[in-house]
């Protein structure tokens, strides 16, 4: 690996991971979170919190507030059921998302209420400005129509229209490359990259990444995903 791909990206392996089994949720923190905590993980410009819960059958996270972040949930597998203090309810499953707005404050509850266990990534991300009226919202993206590509998933920008909206300076982007494929993304000076196979192995730009690995990544250049196996790849860029 050369030093200039050594600088740009940093492999966060999946067993170096926060960690909290509280058995009907097993977490793994990208970024410090709870009682994990990592000086050198406390957030990747304005991502704050990447975790990878795996939530038991008919279990979940009972109502709780939050404020002033954009909350998305990406469903890997199963799904969720999402109900808050403005009336929202809903329920997504693999492959797709959701979002919400805490702006002055919202209290919610997550609940797995299916029969078999729900994994997804759930993304915290530091809005633009503090406050507005909180909001929720969830969207359909089918595995099927972002293959061998990446697709914007959630955007704070108005260009993305098809898009979630959040009120931050950051997309979330997801696609499926099938093995010996690629995919190249290219980002402006300034913008910070993390990057997570949900599943399958990739290389970018020559380094291989396991499935769950996280890729820290300094924007400003083009990067090359390689599917070394079929994979599924989650992508959010920010500030």
């Amino acid at each position: 690996m050369n030093t200039h791909i050594a600088n740009r990206i940093e492999r966060r392996p999946f067993a170096s991971l926060g960690h909290a089994d509280h058995g009907w949720l097993n977490a793994r923190h990208h970024f410090s979170f709870a009682d994990y905590h990592d000086e050198d993980r406390m957030n990747w410009g304005a991502i704050r919190v990447w975790n990878d819960d795996e939530i038991g059958p008919r279990s979940g996270f009972p109502p709780h507030p939050h404020a002033d972040m954009e909350i998305i949930t990406y469903v890997r597998t199963g799904a969720i059921t999402h109900k808050d203090s403005l009336g929202n309810q809903g329920r997504t499953e693999a492959g797709d998302v959701q979002v919400m707005s805490a702006g002055t404050g919202i209290r919610h509850a997550e609940y797995n209420l299916e029969d078999e266990t729900t994994t997804l990534f759930q993304i915290w991300v530091i809005p633009r400005a503090r406050g507005g009226s909180p909001s929720w919202g969830a969207k359909p993206f089918p595995r099927g129509q972002r293959s061998g590509k990446l697709v914007v998933l959630a955007s704070g920008y108005d260009e993305d229209a098809e898009a979630l909206r959040i009120r931050a300076d950051a997309r979330l982007l997801g696609g499926t490359i099938r093995a010996g494929d690629s995919v190249t993304y290219d980002s402006a000076d300034g913008r910070h990259l993390y990057l997570v196979p949900a599943t399958g192995r990739v290389s970018i730009d020559g380094e291989t990444f396991e499935a769950r690995d996280g890729a820290a990544i300094i924007g400003g250049a083009p990067i090359t995903i390689t599917a070394i196996e079929d994979a599924e790849i989650v992508l959010v860029d920010s500030i």
